[in-house]
């Protein structure tokens, strides 16, 4: 066999050294990952046929030549791994038939680059790591057939666009470690593949044979995992959010329980306020659960103790109080990690030292008496105002209406002013006595009794 007509080359994992060389011209299939090659990319690799460039996990420096867009047929270009820097060529959107690019973990640099737009059979898109900066594009909804997207650890900012939604196969989104703002959008409960109604169908179909010497790691229960082939994630629907470590606001959506095929949902490290949503526990397929390090208040909802499927619940430093519901997974989920509950110093109950069978019972009744009393004064004075406003118009509307005694009720204060003037004047008109005179007065009469009884 003549190694001129060799379509397939797979050399990775040893211990090759220098520079990519200029190689077979009718190669399809090239795969020199996991070695020590170094060096920029050729301007010229000589493989016009190629459809897969696996390169990653090497020490491969410089730029991304514009060369390699000539590969118009490549579906497949992994380079993560490296030591690249600078921007995108702006002339990749020519790669039309692009399913599978993984740029993570390198240097590379500037605004979401606009070419990948014309991405629109991708499934795989990993810029993790890099140094990417800009708004996340609107267009990025253009990209339909997309499964899995890494954009991890960049310098990303502003909001979550709406037209991410229309990315109906999208299993895997991880966007921690940027500066994404703004409040969680409902309209992520719209993500079609993260429901179990929707997961039949062409998102979990077609061809992905040759993701097989491509491999995914993900981020969860704090540990990296790495997952195996992509065929393989692709199998067994892996479903991921990951938000963590960005500046985003407001409360947590009620309508997320909607996804209730996600796996892994990792809110931490924001700025997320209110309540846990009550419907939590709808989300019957998570196994990891992160909501620490935000400024979440209220009780822990006793929903969440019906996912039996969760493996690792993080929820402290928050606000919560309140005690901690029991049963299901969450007896157990403890002693995996004990940290679980720390930083809510309101939160009381087992598994915590702070037991709050009486005194969060009698302190919850107390703040139930006094906001009781509270409504009861408030009912008291506003009776009391309504009374005074009625019976004030009651009174002007008998005098309007009734003539008599509007009469009598104006002449009423100048006849009492008349008798009390009357009664004033016959009581100094009356003879005063004088004290003397009426002792001498009761003598006399004393010695008349007496003479009478002698």
């Amino acid at each position: 066999m003549s190694f001129m007509s060799l379509v397939e080359l797979d050399l990775s994992s040893n211990q090759l050294t220098g520079q990519i060389p200029t190689l077979l011209p009718n190669l399809l299939i090239l795969d020199l990952s996991n070695n020590f090659l170094s060096g920029p990319l050729p301007s010229d690799i000589g493989y016009s046929n190629l459809i897969e460039l696996s390169l990653f996990s090497n020490q491969i420096t410089g730029h991304i030549p514009e060369s390699l867009c000539k590969y118009q047929g490549l579906a497949v270009l992994d380079l993560s791994n490296n030591f690249l820097d600078g921007e995108l060529p702006p002339c990749l959107g020519v790669m039309e038939d692009m399913e599978f690019i993984a740029l993570s973990n390198n240097s590379l640099s500037g605004e979401f680059p606009s070419s990948m737009q014309n991405f629109t059979s991708v499934l795989f898109l990993d810029l993790a790591r890099n140094k990417f900066s800009g708004r996340l594009p609107i267009w990025i909804g253009k990209l339909e057939s997309l499964r899995i997207l890494r954009l991890s650890h960049n310098r990303f900012f502003g909001n979550i666009p709406v037209n991410i939604t229309n990315l109906a196969c999208l299993q895997y989104m991880d966007l921690n470690n940027n500066e994404i703002s703004g409040s969680l959008p409902s309209y992520l409960s719209n993500l079609k593949a993260m429901r179990k109604a929707y997961m039949t169908g062409e998102c979990y179909t077609g061809d992905i044979d040759h993701f097989h010497l491509i491999s995914l790691s993900a981020v969860l229960k704090r540990q990296e995992l790495n997952y195996g082939s992509i065929s393989r994630v692709f199998g067994t629907n892996m479903m991921n959010i990951d938000l963590s470590s960005n500046n985003l606001t407001g409360e947590i959506p009620e309508e997320f329980n909607a996804l209730d095929a996600l796996v892994n949902l990792n809110l931490s490290w924001n700025h997320f306020s209110g309540v846990i949503p009550n419907k939590i526990g709808q989300m019957q397929s998570l196994e990891s659960l992160d909501l620490s390090r935000n400024k979440l208040s209220g009780e822990i909802p006793g929903t969440m103790s019906s996912l039996t499927f969760l493996s690792y619940l993080d929820l402290s430093y928050n606000n919560l109080t309140g005690r901690i519901p029991s049963g299901g997974q969450l007896e157990s989920l403890y002693a995996a990690n004990p940290d679980m509950y720390i930083g809510n110093v309101g939160l009381c109950g087992h598994p915590l030292q702070n037991n709050c069978s009486r005194e969060g019972d009698a302190s919850r009744q107390g703040r139930l008496g006094r906001k009781e009393e509270g409504r009861g004064i408030e009912f008291f004075y506003l009776g009391l105002g309504c009374g005074f406003v009625v019976g004030t118009w009651m009174a002007f509307g008998v005098l309007l209406f009734k003539r008599s005694w509007r009469t009598a009720c104006f002449q009423f204060p100048d006849k009492l002013y008349d008798k009390v003037y009357a009664l004033a004047a016959t009581w100094a008109r009356q003879p005063r006595i004088d004290y003397h005179e009426a002792d001498a007065m009761v003598g006399a009469s004393t010695e008349f009794s007496q003479g009478m009884h002698e």
